[in-house]
């Protein structure tokens, strides 16, 4: 086992997540937008039903918490819903701002959902770029 595999000690928060980020082809609001009505992308709101009541929704967007995340996007899982096609679809995560996301596309990639990412920002970059949204 190589020395760089793995970090010497305990990893920040940050660390990991700039890790996980260096993996993913991050998206911006309008790249997403449009990915999802040319390409077919799968847009996942992984924000808890608090967040979601209190902000608004982006339309089509489908909603599944955090924690259920794996079990629902898995093609190969059980617990699977319908959108989870095949390892190739485009699945852009999002959550408030845009950290958690990022975690969890990585953890998605470990799947082998090498297409999923994040939105860069989260749902408050979307709604700061005046793409739809409703309450």
């Amino acid at each position: 086992m190589s020395a760089a595999a793995e970090p010497a000690g305990p990893a920040s928060v940050d660390e990991v997540l700039e890790r996980a980020r260096a993996g993913l082809d991050r998206v911006g609001p309008d790249e997403a937008h449009r990915a999802v009505a040319r390409d077919g992308a799968l847009l996942v709101d992984i924000r808890y039903q608090q967040q979601r009541e209190r902000d608004g929704v982006i339309p089509g967007a489908l909603q599944i918490e955090r924690n259920e995340l794996e079990w629902r996007l898995d093609p190969q899982g059980s617990h699977k819903v319908p959108e989870a096609t095949d390892h190739d679809r485009r699945i852009v995560l999002f959550c408030n701002e845009g950290y958690a996301s990022s975690l969890a596309a990585a953890s998605l990639r470990q799947l082998g959902l090498h297409r999923a990412t994040d939105l860069v920002g989260g749902f408050q970059a979307w709604r700061a770029a005046g793409l739809p949204l409703t309450p």
